[in-house]
């Protein structure tokens, strides 16, 4: 069953339907509210208040105007924003190497460092810009669906992630990391948080 099947069933009741939507999506879920909370525990926990959404409010979504992921990333999203009100950010613990064994121990340390230096570089934007950046660069939205998540137009979406990846690049600058200088390190973030995504 598609996504946009299973969101009918669930309205209709179906609660085979919402367990195979929650193993399939709540990943997605839990994904986009760590990296916009930066802490476990509340990303488990705006995980879990998305899918009590889902089970109240399923009938409310609108096929053919936002993908279900979209949908789900901006009931996420307002769940983040509260629990966020109340504390602040913090960065995810280090050791965000990749899976696997590196063949060269200094090679693998540069990347850790990488990884650590730009979740930490990410946590630190302004909520909307951060936003842009995990809907598009590491959940890997269109841009009509990030807006529709983020609940604004597609201009905006584009703008911010472009400003986003300009604060990261400047936050970066003072990281030389792997043998770059920090003017080369800030050229390269931009690109790297996208290709890397896998890893932040």
């Amino acid at each position: 069953m598609t996504d946009e099947e299973l969101i009918a069933a669930v309205a209709a009741g179906d609660r085979d339907a919402f367990a195979a939507l929650y193993r399939r999506r709540r990943p997605d879920v839990y994904r986009f509210a760590l990296h916009m909370t930066g802490l476990p525990a509340t990303a488990e926990d705006v995980a879990q208040d998305v899918f009590l959404t889902v089970i109240q409010e399923a009938g409310r979504y609108a096929p053919g105007r936002s993908a279900v992921v979209a949908w789900l990333l901006g009931i996420a999203r307002n769940h983040a924003r509260r629990r966020l009100s109340a504390r602040q950010f913090e960065p995810l613990p280090g050791g965000g190497s990749e899976p696997g064994v590196q063949a060269d121990p200094a090679e693998g340390l540069a990347r850790v460092q990488q990884v650590d230096a730009l979740r930490r570089a990410l946590g630190s934007l302004p909520m909307a810009y951060r936003e842009a950046v995990v809907l598009c660069d590491l959940q890997e939205l269109s841009y009509q669906d990030a807006a529709a998540a983020a609940g604004c137009a597609i201009g905006t979406v584009r703008s911010r992630l472009h400003r986003g990846r300009q604060m990261l690049a400047a936050k970066m600058r003072g990281h030389a990391v792997g043998g770059r200088t920090p003017r080369e390190y800030a050229e390269y973030a931009d690109s790297w948080v996208v290709e890397h995504s896998e890893l932040i």
